[in-house]
């Protein structure tokens, strides 16, 4: 398995250098192309969650009516987010199955909302279907995909981002959703999950993907020990040479383990996200801006107590 893994992580480097001599592309990894312009990820950001649906795991972050969306919205930008992820299917443990019809039509609602009131706000849509995709981004111009199965639900995904040429973020997970907790058997899981990401970022750059950001999928498949492993080895994830994105926002790596709920879990979420920052994390993904945005300042002005 190890020297597979090697194998394979040299083969991905080996092609995307043979890729960048041939066709002569200013490789820069740490950029990712938005809406014709290079977003610098190199400097962390804050990516704020906003959940169209009635089911979220945490409570407060559910926006069912139009003036909750656009209020979540502003208070994100307000306080320093600098990217808007739209979610409407709860991917939850054991969530409920929701129709892709019916995502769309929650999903359109909350961009359109969006769009009008920000339209140069930079809009992620997390989803797993490639047909949601290519509404968003066709009908509204959306700037990034957030896929959670990293394709292996919907196998047409790749294709489909391929074809829109927008951002693609890769999350490592087994099984779907419903399923995910009944799949935490790992021989070994950072060899697994770095195998995982070597074989799909070379699936995505032979089918012309560019801009791709790596989330390893904290709570997803994992136990709670296995997140905390994963966040141990956070630091490896720079073989890639990819923007890594960290989403454990209130999650039950955090509540479970300490005992208490979502609510109370801001602050074993501000700790992670500053030893994510601190292992080179390049997104934070989080329901509560204004923290993970001082966070982020704070972990700066460590490196750079001059500035």
């Amino acid at each position: 398995m190890l020297i597979l893994l090697i194998f394979t992580i040299f083969f991905v480097s080996i092609t995307e250098y043979v890729s960048t001599m041939i066709f002569k592309e200013n490789k820069i990894p740490l950029f990712i192309n938005v809406k014709g312009e290079l977003l610098d990820l190199s400097r962390p950001r804050v990516m704020g969650i906003l959940n169209a649906t009635p089911d979220s795991f945490y409570s407060k972050s559910r926006c069912d009516a139009d003036e909750d969306i656009l209020n979540r919205a502003k208070e994100i930008l307000s306080q320093g987010g600098e990217i808007i992820d739209i979610g409407a299917y709860s991917t939850r443990p054991s969530c409920v199955d929701i129709t892709e019809q019916e995502e769309i039509k929650r999903l359109s609602n909350a961009v359109e909302i969006v769009k009008k009131e920000f339209p140069d706000a930079i809009i992620s849509v997390d989803t797993f279907r490639s047909q949601v995709a290519r509404r968003m981004v066709e009908d509204f111009a959306v700037d990034i995909i957030n896929d959670i199965s990293g394709g292996e639900i919907d196998k047409k995904m790749f294709e489909t981002v391929a074809d829109l040429n927008v951002p693609y973020i890769l999350m490592h997970m087994r099984g779907t959703p419903q399923t995910m907790m009944e799949n935490t058997k790992y021989s070994n899981l950072i060899e697994e999950i770095f195998l995982y990401f070597s074989k799909k970022i070379n699936e995505l750059r032979l089918m012309g993907v560019k801009d791709i950001i790596l989330d390893p999928g904290f709570g997803f498949s994992k136990t709670i020990d296995q997140n905390y492993l994963l966040m141990k080895h956070l630091k490896n994830f720079d073989l890639f040479n990819r923007p890594l994105l960290v989403g454990i926002s209130r999650k039950s790596m955090i509540y479970k383990f300490t005992g208490t709920s979502p609510e109370e879990a801001l602050n074993g979420t501000t700790i992670l996200n500053t030893y994510a920052v601190g292992a080179g994390a390049n997104l934070l993904r989080v329901h509560d801006v204004k923290e993970a945005v001082e966070t982020i300042n704070i972990c700066n002005k460590i490196n750079n107590p001059n500035s």
